[in-house]
């Protein structure tokens, strides 16, 4: 069984004016990620890995994640190609992922976050990926190279409003 944690950032600073891919967390960012990642924790789920989106923003997200899920922030698994990537570039991300990691959280930007989401045909259609909002989705594979082809089962999702 292959398992993805799909989180969309947590909320960004909009009154940053410098470069996009620069753009850090706002004050509720800071706080929704933390909250969103003890949620997990207390569900005592197992995260193999974090990949992310090199974004300052993504990237202050899964380190926020890690620490409350108690990984090492030096082992997060960063890809260029999820900065602003399309639902394409998320199959191509986990079909190259090392095949002895069973459950992932990845972590990126809409709208390609939304699309992917969407494209994972579980059932269950999400018409906006909140900030920091968490969707998971499962597939009976031994291979992350068959999880675009496999019949996807919807496992939750969760939002910082849900508090």
């Amino acid at each position: 069984m292959k398992t993805v944690f799909i989180i969309r950032h947590a909320k960004s600073d909009q009154r940053f004016f410098g470069n996009d891919f620069e753009r850090p967390l706002n004050e509720r960012g800071r706080f929704d990620a933390p909250m969103m990642a003890k949620r997990l924790f207390e569900k005592n789920i197992k995260i193999d890995a974090l990949v992310a989106s090199p974004a300052v923003r993504a990237k202050k997200t899964a380190v926020l994640f890690s620490e409350i899920l108690q990984m090492p922030a030096s082992d997060i698994i960063f890809i260029s190609a999820l900065y602003h990537a399309p639902a394409e570039v998320f199959y191509d991300v986990i079909a190259a992922l090392p095949d002895n990691l069973n459950t992932i959280a990845l972590f990126s930007h809409n709208p390609g976050i939304t699309y992917f989401v969407n494209s994972l045909s579980t059932g269950t259609r999400i018409d906006n990926m909140p900030t920091c909002a968490i969707f998971s989705a499962g597939a009976a594979v031994d291979r992350w190279s068959d999880f675009r082809k496999a019949k996807k089962d919807f496992l939750f999702f969760d939002q910082p409003k849900n508090s």
